[in-house]
């Protein structure tokens, strides 16, 4: 399970933060200031942060060469929007940057970029009895091998990915197919019914109402 950093002087972002992190799978601390930051990777080992900018005593800039010095790579999360401070960002060698409001499907979109770009070899899912060896392109349940087609592994990888999120039926189009698809909806019904009949995911794979499609893991 990997390891968030949480940095961030708005408690109700805060908290946001922290429980869709953790109920996408990831285990999390949470710092209100730079000092509390700095305290927390003094005692602790962490796979990624995510930065607010704008925090008391250090400001989130400063704690990016200690956050370097730890091996941690950064995510800002900021309302500073401006080119500048973006520019600043990235070229402090910060992993992305993300302006408030933002999406909380996109931000763990590109938490997810990250860590599977700064851990290659950790590319075996297991989730709900189900293995997905990323490598091979396989899938297997119950050690059989389960032969899926290209877009449901697809959307099986999303799914596996973020257990317990809610998807509606527009982001998982955008997000698998990509944006450019102008098909209906019902192609994501189509898909869903076949992996939940390969699977044996009848009830994995939760339908919400007027919403979209969840996978439902209990989490440890």
């Amino acid at each position: 399970m990997y390891k968030i950093l949480i940095v961030e002087d708005d408690p109700s972002i805060r908290q946001l933060l922290e429980m869709n992190f953790s109920v996408a799978g990831y285990q999390c601390d949470t710092a209100a200031s730079g000092k509390e930051a700095l305290d927390q990777i003094a005692g602790q080992s962490y796979d990624l942060a995510v930065l607010d900018i704008m925090l008391p005593e250090a400001d989130g800039f400063e704690l990016f060469p200690h956050m370097e010095k730890a091996g941690i790579p950064v995510i800002y999360v900021s309302a500073k929007g401006g080119e500048a401070d973006r520019v600043k960002g990235l070229r402090l060698g910060a992993e992305d940057y993300l302006v408030k409001p933002f999406s909380i499907l996109e931000l763990l979109v590109r938490m997810e970029k990250v860590l599977e770009r700064r851990n290659p070899k950790n590319g075996v899912i297991e989730v709900c009895g189900v293995k997905i060896l990323q490598g091979e392109r396989m899938v297997l349940a119950g050690g059989e091998r389960v032969e899926l087609k290209p877009m449901e592994y697809a959307l099986l990888l999303m799914l596996a990915k973020h257990p317990n999120i809610v998807f509606s039926w527009e982001q998982l189009l955008n997000e698998v197919w990509g944006e450019e698809y102008f098909g209906e909806t019902r192609t994501v019904d189509n898909h869903i019914a076949a992996l939940r009949r390969k699977l044996n995911w009848s009830e994995r794979i939760v339908t919400v109402h007027r919403v979209g499609y969840k996978l439902e893991v209990t989490l440890p």
